[in-house]
């Protein structure tokens, strides 16, 4: 439950930066990027990586004005597996914005009630910088990623 709005001052200040990336569940990493080359002259701007210590095979795409984030489940342990077993074609995973402090971020998340998933701790993510993710239950059906603004922007 978020707390009342009439009490502002009360709640820690959250500024969101830029769109960062929109994160898409796929169940075959290679194939879609080769169709959103074929479809939309994508260009993959970070090749395919293993990003082990989320159980997920990432890559970027770069649109205009921010970034596609491809990923696949590596196991049936991955958290995209489940994702995918719902929606086996693949979709949209979360969306991610970037934010200046990504404790107080969380912090903010928190005194306003909404679940911080996982351990509450930012972990690394694809970029290199820490992580958290906001739950949907808390974001009107989306999942949201917030992440410390990489050092390039």
């Amino acid at each position: 439950m978020i707390p009342d709005a009439t009490t502002p001052d009360e709640l820690p200040p959250l500024l969101l930066g830029r769109l960062n990336h929109v994160g898409i569940a796929c169940p075959d990493l290679d194939a879609t990027i080769a169709m959103y080359a074929r479809l939309f002259g994508a260009t993959v701007s970070t090749p395919p990586f293993d990003l082990l210590e989320q159980g997920v095979r990432v890559a970027f795409l770069d649109v205009a004005n921010s970034q596609l984030e491809l990923i696949e489940p590596l196991g049936e342990t991955s958290p995209i597996h489940g994702f995918l077993r719902k929606n086996p074609a693949g979709g949209q995973h979360h969306v991610c914005f970037e934010v200046a402090d990504i404790i107080a971020a969380r912090d903010a998340m928190r005194a306003r009630g909404a679940v911080v998933l996982g351990t509450g701790e930012p972990r690394i993510g694809a970029h290199g910088v820490p992580i958290i993710f906001v739950h949907p239950k808390d974001t009107g059906g989306v999942l949201v990623e917030l992440m410390a603004t990489p050092e390039h922007h």
